[in-house]
């Protein structure tokens, strides 16, 4: 692995004139935040060596440098996912192609399901902790370089950026929730009785991404924040059909919230 993430960080390196103090990945329908970027330079996945390509509509599939917030980023336009048939070293891999180029924080925005029964469909909520249903991505031989082998996860989420961005959203008159991620496989969305039992476990929201790459970020000790939209509920009497149009469509409209809290945040850490 340690071949692959130098030969990936060199390829970028040698087209950078800077490099990135934050990593910001981002989710479904919420592409919108490079618009803010003063973007300098702009790679195709496909083009970076040993990089995986998204395959899932809303993902653009670019990794983008430049300043945001006053900080020079790296965002990636569009991640990976498990159930698109790759690997978890795979779907984590930018992860660790970011640490290598030097980011000291990592940014995670995704669109979730909503279980808890105080949440309302836009609704925005910082995560605090989560439940993995995912295979953990640090399964297997372990690289002591890169980090320990049992790392610490008390907390996952840090909590200074999460008190950052609730001064942030109170500022700006933003409601935000906080809560309980739970992280499945997919691609299916869930069945009423799943929604129940993430509930009774202690969710409050449920997706299929985010926690592989914190994981890998606290294995290398990146301080790491999370932030979901809900763009569904999966509580009794509120369930209907949902489609990844649906998903796609209230995260794009709770886009320019989430805008705001992250751009702000980054020009705090």
């Amino acid at each position: 692995m340690l071949k692959t993430i130098n030969e990936t960080t060199n390829f970028i390196k040698e087209r950078l004139n800077t490099l990135p103090d934050i990593g910001i990945i981002l989710g479904t329908g919420l592409g919108g935040l490079v618009n803010e970027i003063k973007i300098e330079h702009s790679i195709l996945y496909k083009d970076i060596p040993n990089f995986p390509v998204s395959t899932v509509e809303g993902h653009s599939g670019r990794l983008i440098f430049g300043e945001l917030g006053g900080k020079y980023v790296v965002s990636m336009q569009g991640r990976f996912h498990f159930y698109e048939g790759y690997s978890m070293e795979k779907v984590t891999f930018p992860v660790r192609v970011m640490k290598s180029l030097g980011i000291n924080n990592l940014i995670v925005s995704n669109a979730s399901g909503g279980v808890n029964p105080d949440y309302e469909i836009g609704d925005i909520m910082v995560i605090n902790d989560h439940i993995n249903l995912i295979p953990n991505p640090l399964i297997g031989r372990n690289i002591d370089t890169l980090g320990p082998r049992f790392p610490d996860m008390s907390e996952p989420y840090c909590s200074k950026m999460i008190k950052m961005v609730d001064s942030i959203a109170k500022f700006n008159n933003i409601k935000i929730q906080k809560g309980v991620y739970v992280a499945v496989t997919g691609p299916t969305l869930e069945t009423p009785a799943e929604y129940f039992y993430f509930r009774k476990i202690g969710g409050d929201t449920v997706g299929m991404s985010t926690v592989p790459e914190v994981i890998i970020a606290r294995h290398m000790n990146i301080p790491c924040f999370a932030i979901s939209v809900i763009t569904d509920l999966g509580v009794p009497g509120k369930i209907k059909k949902v489609t990844h149009e649906d998903v796609q469509n209230v995260a794009e409209v709770t886009e320019p919230k989430l805008t705001l809290l992250i751009k702000e945040l980054i020009s705090k850490i």
